[in-house]
């Protein structure tokens, strides 16, 4: 008899001899109860306690609960504001004041040149500034709607990883209990045999056994140890918890009280033909593929802006304008004639002579500033080319793994396993190395389900190369969302996926 589960991809066999020892027997008795009752404790009593968190769940609930996305479109629409408020004229500047008033009398009437004045002066900046300040800050506000579709990307990733990651150690745990359950037995077993004397039973057996359990009780100490650390991570990003919310919360989430998915998503690559090919693209055609990246257009943002910063600065080679107009009124003399109000009329402006200290050095700033961008756009493009190498050489040694595992190593273990509980049922064989075989299983398990991960995390990363803007206009307070994968890509049975990934080798 053979009773077969997959998890991630990893197939559990367990094969049960029906032959004259009980310990056969008793072996294939415990791996069908050890996997029915930890199937039926995780299907029946934990889901109708906890809720099961989602891979797609996940990511669009830490996209959603986001505070980065609301405080970059707050930025966003200051940037705006200011670019109302730079094409605009500074305020006029009014002046008030007694004019040529007799020192010794101080009467305002004994000298004709007495007067209250009353002036204006309206300043007017240099060349086109103000056009050119305005259209710099709005070119600036451009960038920030790139930025929160690179930011979701980003989040997509980390949340999708850090899920994969839990999923993970979920499922190990589920693995190393159930080879616990079946050492409890085997020890069970070794005593039984040992005390009635039959066969070649040993005192070391029921040793190798218990340090075994031992060794699985360890490892289940440290995969629950990993969970901690990887449910406390995934609470950063589900939270939705706000300082302004003065305590009030709303559908709040307890990771504690949730498990994660058994389903394992198969997410499908944005260009699967450019990752799969055997052929390497040289630097000048991969490229293409990036330069519409979120990220690599904020940068093509802000480096317009940098570029509009020079023109800017340029101007202050213009002079600075000013008009002036005041009016003074003068008192009658003292035998009684009226004296004629005074209007005075006036341009000023500097005379940017000395440009080698001030004016010439701004604009070298200005230029520099602009090639800081586009060296970050060449790095930023160097780091994508470079992940996208690494992840695809990655990504086409673990299928090389899958196919090893999957039509070699894998059966190759059960062969191992049927061959030495044969020999030591047969007494021809000794107890340690049906305790091995049973390690080397757990192992290979494990290290399958590792693969069949890391695969989704690698495509996880792929995508996130690929992710593109989008088309439609978003303003300052826009609430779009950008998801790494299609919900229609997360199949809901990960054995069917893992067939497809088959016919695909």
């Amino acid at each position: 008899m053979r009773l077969n589960k997959n998890i991630g991809g990893v197939k559990i066999s367990k094969t049960v001899l029906i032959a004259k020892p009980l310990m056969i027997v008793v072996l294939g008795l415990s791996s069908i109860i050890g996997f029915q009752s930890f199937a039926d404790q995780s299907i029946s009593a934990d889901q109708e306690t906890t809720r099961v968190l989602r891979f797609e769940q996940a990511i669009k609930r830490a996209q959603t609960n986001d505070p980065w996305l609301t405080g970059n479109r707050h930025q966003q629409q200051a940037v705006e504001s200011l670019s109302f408020a730079a094409n605009t004229l500074p305020d006029p500047k009014v002046s008030v004041g007694i004019a040529n008033l007799a020192a010794d009398s101080f009467e305002f009437e004994q000298e004709p040149m007495s007067q209250f004045k009353v002036g204006i002066t309206q300043m007017f900046p240099r060349g086109d500034s103000l056009t050119i300040k305005q259209r710099q800050l709005k070119q600036q506000s451009e960038q920030y709607p790139f930025q929160r579709e690179d930011r979701k990307a980003k989040v997509a990733t980390t949340v999708g990883t850090l899920w994969l990651d839990a999923y993970y150690i979920e499922q190990s745990l589920f693995l190393t209990r159930q080879n616990s359950s079946l050492f409890e037995q085997l020890i069970d077993l070794a005593q039984a045999n040992y005390a009635s004397t039959r066969g070649k039973a040993k005192q070391q057996d029921v040793i190798t056994a218990q340090l075994e359990l031992t060794r699985l009780e360890d490892r289940l100490v440290q995969l629950n140890q990993q969970k901690n650390r990887f449910t406390g991570q995934l609470s950063q990003w589900l939270s939705n918890y706000a300082s302004e919310n003065d305590g009030t919360q709303s559908s709040t989430l307890n990771l504690h009280s949730m498990v994660i998915d058994d389903d394992l998503p198969n997410i499908s690559l944005h260009q699967q033909s450019l990752v799969y090919s055997e052929k390497w693209l040289n630097q000048e055609l991969l490229v293409t593929y990036f330069i519409k990246h979120p990220a690599v257009v904020a940068l093509d943002k802000k480096l317009k802006a940098a570029t509009t910063g020079v023109n800017l600065a340029q101007q202050k080679y213009q002079p600075e304008w000013g008009v002036i107009a005041s009016y003074a009124y003068r008192d009658d003399d003292p035998m009684g004639n009226e004296r004629a109000d005074l209007l005075s009329l006036g341009v000023t402006f500097d005379l940017p002579l000395f440009t080698e200290n001030r004016q010439d050095n701004e604009v070298k700033a200005a230029i520099s500033s602009s090639e800081v961008v586009k060296t970050e756009r060449i790095l930023l493009l160097r780091k994508m080319m470079a992940s996208f190498a690494s992840s695809k050489g990655r990504l086409q040694q673990l299928e090389q793994r899958k196919l090893l595992y999957n039509s070699k190593l894998m059966p190759q273990i059960n062969e191992q396993i049927e061959a030495t509980l044969a020999a030591y049922t047969h007494d021809d064989g000794v107890f340690s190395d049906v305790v091995r075989a049973r390690i080397s299983l757990l192992n290979a398990q494990i290290d399958l389900l590792k693969i069949n991960v890391e695969k989704q995390k690698l495509a996880l990363e792929l995508n996130y190369l690929f992710t593109r803007p989008m088309t439609k206009s978003i303003d300052s307070f826009g609430n779009q969302q950008v998801i790494l994968i299609n919900s229609s890509n997360v199949k809901s049975n990960y054995i069917k996926s893992n067939n497809a990934e088959s016919n695909h080798e």
